[in-house]
């Protein structure tokens, strides 16, 4: 008998049940679609569409078990400006999906042109502390007996150093001005 651990759970334990319930209201089966669509079809295509739904052929009630599935229909927001082009490269997006799915699921594409979310911009790495700052983490974390630990703290402190340091107005801290 396991005991149910107590306190908090990391919020991954509980994506993929909200996850998959709103994709699957929307025919997406797979999560990756969504998450991975910038690697499927390329970045210059992702940045003005994306995928709203699949749809699928009803299916007949007296079907042949051993009869094929039929594709569904892939349904896409475009770009007003972008929306002849998306039409021009619907057969690459379909091999695209259809290669990272692993099997032929989409036949056609359908556009439905509007307006999209911004795209999230990506996040520029943070500039390398400077080399008193390291010093000064490095002095304090020196006590730590892990050396894994006391890298990890050193290049954390590195970076809160140098950020306590800088201020919104101009100067560094303690460099003898005033901020205004």
């Amino acid at each position: 008998m396991t005991i149910p651990s107590r306190g908090a759970k990391a919020l991954t334990e509980f994506m993929p049940e909200i996850i998959g319930e709103a994709l699957a209201a929307r025919g997406l089966g797979e999560a990756s679609l969504i998450s991975d669509w910038p690697a499927i079809v390329g970045e210059s295509i992702a940045r003005y569409a994306r995928p709203i739904e699949l749809q699928w052929p009803p299916r007949a009630t007296k079907r042949d078990p051993a009869a094929p599935t039929p594709a569904a229909t892939l349904v896409m927001r475009v770009d007003g400006a972008f929306a002849l082009e998306a039409q021009h490269n619907a057969a690459v997006i379909a091999a695209r999906v259809n290669a990272h799915l692993g099997w032929r699921c989409v036949a056609k594409i359908a556009f439905r042109q509007g307006p999209l979310p911004p795209a999230k911009e990506k996040r520029s790495p943070c500039p390398a502390p400077s080399a008193a700052a390291e010093a000064e983490a490095k002095a304090r974390a020196g006590a730590i007996q892990s050396e894994e630990l006391r890298e990890a703290l050193t290049r954390f402190g590195a970076r809160v150093i140098d950020r306590s340091r800088t201020d919104v107005h101009g100067p560094a801290a303690g460099d003898g001005r005033m901020a205004t």
